[in-house]
């Protein structure tokens, strides 16, 4: 996070009030304290988790959360679903390292209203976190760009989200088998892989999107539009 020099504050209404969620301590510090350098920001809590995340909106009620994507537990998309759909006071602007489409119109599509990389300005990031308590949208330059290149090369069927960004390619393959009601053996078949292979990747699906058991990985893979194979 570059540490330029802030934009004034546009009014003497009350400081933005924003959870900042991050599961790296260091930096979850330091966006702290560059947040509560700006006058017309305040930072009212922390987290490190989506779970946390959630339990965090739940007792502070912030105007903003900013949200990283990738953390233990849950991770930031889905957290932002939740908080968005019962949370309508509180806006979630993405904050995160991945520039990936994927991750980018996942997190739209969550109901983030901003999404900022990592790599920042600290101008950038405050600019971001007040259009967002004003109830606007908006992205950083670099994010700017990328929405902008995406859209000019989209095709005429218009831009398609991946589901479960969280995933790997393979995984969201693998998932997609699940979701055929494929067994073990017939995916490790199709895949050309050992089903010691496929066995990992199922573990990590059901840690990623945390369900339990095939039956909740082959729901929630459906209500996502996998499967459509079978």
């Amino acid at each position: 996070m570059t540490d330029s020099r802030t934009d004034a504050p546009l009014s003497a209404s009350p400081a933005v009030r924003v959870l900042v969620v991050d599961d790296h301590r260091l930096f979850r510090e330091g966006l702290t304290a560059l947040i509560g350098r700006a006058d017309d920001t305040e930072v009212v809590g922390s987290a490190e988790t989506g779970a946390e995340a959630i339990a965090r909106v739940e007792e502070l009620h912030p105007d903003v959360v900013l949200m990283d994507i990738m953390m233990p537990d849950m991770n930031g998309i889905e957290a932002t679903r939740r908080i968005t759909a019962d949370h309508a006071d509180t806006a979630v602007v993405m904050l995160t390292m991945l520039e990936d489409d994927d991750s980018l119109f996942a997190a739209m599509c969550a109901g983030a209203r901003g999404y900022v990389l990592k790599g920042a300005d600290t101008g950038d990031v405050l600019r971001t976190v007040r259009a967002a308590a004003r109830g606007e949208a908006l992205f950083g330059p670099a994010v700017a760009q990328q929405l902008t290149a995406f859209f000019r090369h989209a095709d005429a069927t218009g831009p398609t989200v991946t589901a479960f960004p969280e995933l790997t390619d393979r995984e969201r393959e693998v998932l997609d088998l699940i979701a055929e009601g494929r067994d073990n053996a017939g995916i490790a078949h199709r895949l050309q892989v050992s089903t010691k292979t496929v066995s990992n990747h199922i573990s990590n699906i059901f840690a990623k999107l945390r369900v339990s058991d095939r039956a909740q990985a082959i729901v929630a893979a459906r209500e996502a539009g996998l499967g459509r194979g079978a």
